[in-house]
């Protein structure tokens, strides 16, 4: 069967001349051997597996509201272990630093003072909470969850494309690629020794243990979720059920003398820890936006008194604004003394007056992206975009320059997808997870987000993308935490 290698950049299983790399030729030949009405029958059994388990997204603004499969291609990513060492070593070091940095500017903000980041950046971003100055939380750790998206660039090198650490989204599925790859390709196992992904809940679960506050010794531990609506509501349910703990609405929670309790049949129990994945503004309608009916008043107040963890922290999302991307590696400089183990996408700022007339004079080679925006919305693909869309990012940006970023367009890797009865080069990224509890952990493996529509650069599931399963090719252990 044919594969199609032909896209620019760096080609995850192919090398120059066409020939598998060491790490896929096992892979390849072994879906060599299927048949096409044998690969069409996996992929039926495939897609109702992922129905049956409700295993979908709702996109918002999607006028007919239907819950959709997320797209699932059986071509798995191979990563081997030596490349996957330096992986973790860079994520730990970066999710090290971050951690400090968000200490920091709730507290003393030396890296402020000292002017590494500007002060005028840090209160202009819409995530950073000054209702929070001066609360630590729990073990000092604002970042117990980060996803962090990776791409490949030309030379095949690994780069940071950006940080999530506020209620990064996307484990289950990494978990459920694996159950329903390992049933219908069973034969691509057989001669790899693939690292399990299925212990994160358990992971997960240590680490909101570790955070739990020391003058709460019963209390349980939660996942608060928005509701049904969330697009990543089957992900909400799927962990709190995979760790055996309850799965909440604001509704079920109460607060009273700065402690928090959840509603059970058998009375009221004390909690204290929250894995939520509700966003900051509407965590407590006492503090942050009062029309919010997902919050639980008094929330934020049990907080700052020590009497509840909350994983992530509110006010982490300053961390990963668009914004302060450009910075991380001078924070890692400012808090560890270390150069940056990974490297990061060139990125002009409309913060600063240059970059931005730079931004608004070359919007046709540029990637440009609203600092507070995801999933792909709030973008203009400069290169592949028409004039009457860089008129509208031009007006934009000069209207708020501070809300945008701009990059040069990089060639993410290419990895083959099966599509109309044929391999097809399609471009890919990678969302490690990494847990902050009493170490640093990086699940093996993450998210490998596909563009399903040819030509495309966007991987989201909200934009047409889909997934794979990610294999690191022997068991990856833990790294110390700093």
């Amino acid at each position: 069967m044919q594969w199609t290698t032909s896209l620019t950049g760096f080609d995850e299983a192919f090398d120059k001349d066409g020939f598998p790399r060491p790490h896929y030729a096992s892979v390849v030949e072994s879906l060599g051997h299927l048949t096409t009405r044998q690969i069409k029958h996996r992929g039926k059994l495939q897609e109702v597996s992922l129905r049956n388990q409700g295993i979908t997204f709702n996109v918002y603004g999607d006028g007919e509201g239907e819950e959709r499969v997320f797209p699932f291609d059986f071509v798995p990513r191979v990563i081997p272990m030596e490349e996957w060492g330096r992986i973790e070593d860079g994520l730990a070091q970066r999710v090290t630093a971050l951690n400090l940095f968000l200490k920091d500017v709730y507290t003393d903000q030396r890296i402020l003072e000292e002017k590494i980041v500007p002060y005028d950046l840090i209160f202009s971003r819409p995530d950073f909470r000054r209702e929070l100055l001066g609360a630590i939380p729990p073990r000092d750790v604002f970042t117990h969850v980060v996803g962090t998206d990776l791409i490949r660039d030309e030379d095949g090198s690994y780069v940071v494309l950006e940080d999530n650490c506020r209620c990064p989204s996307g484990v289950s599925y990494v978990i459920e690629n694996r159950n329903i790859l390992q049933r219908t390709f069973p034969e691509l196992f057989s001669s790899l020794s693939v690292a399990p992904v299925r212990n994160y809940p358990d992971m997960l679960l240590e680490t909101l243990h570790y955070v739990s506050p020391h003058n709460v010794t019963r209390g349980l531990s939660v996942v608060l979720t928005p509701g049904r609506a969330n697009s990543a509501y089957y992900e909400h349910s799927f962990l709190a059920r995979e760790m055996g703990v309850m799965l909440v609405e604001n509704h079920d929670l109460i607060v009273e003398e700065n402690y928090v309790f959840v509603k059970t049949t058998e009375g009221r129990r004390q909690v204290s820890v929250i894995y939520r994945r509700t966003d900051d503004p509407f965590l407590d309608p006492l503090v942050f936006r009062r029309d919010s009916v997902l919050g639980v008043p008094g929330l934020i107040s049990a907080y700052r008194a020590g009497n509840v963890a909350l994983a992530n922290a509110p006010g982490a999302g300053v961390a990963d604004d668009k914004a302060m991307y450009a910075y991380v590696p001078e924070i890692i400089r400012f808090y560890l003394s270390e150069e940056p183990l990974l490297g990061q996408v060139p990125t002009y700022m409309g913060f600063r007056p240059d970059d931005a007339r730079y931004m608004i004079e070359n919007l046709d080679t540029l990637v440009v992206k609203e600092t507070g925006g995801a999933g792909g919305y709030g973008m203009l693909m400069g290169p592949m975009s028409s004039k009457a869309e860089q008129d509208e990012f031009s007006k934009a940006v000069t209207a708020n320059p501070g809300g945008y970023i701009a990059q040069p367009l990089v060639h993410l890797s290419a990895h083959p997808t099966y599509l109309d009865g044929k391999y097809q080069a399609r471009r890919v990224d990678l969302r490690p997870f990494v847990l902050y509890g009493d170490r640093i952990r990086v699940l093996p493996g993450g998210l490998t987000r596909v563009a399903l529509v040819e030509g495309s650069y966007v991987v989201n599931s909200s934009q047409g993308g889909g997934s794979k399963d990610t294999w690191v090719l022997e068991e990856a252990g833990a790294v110390p935490a700093r």
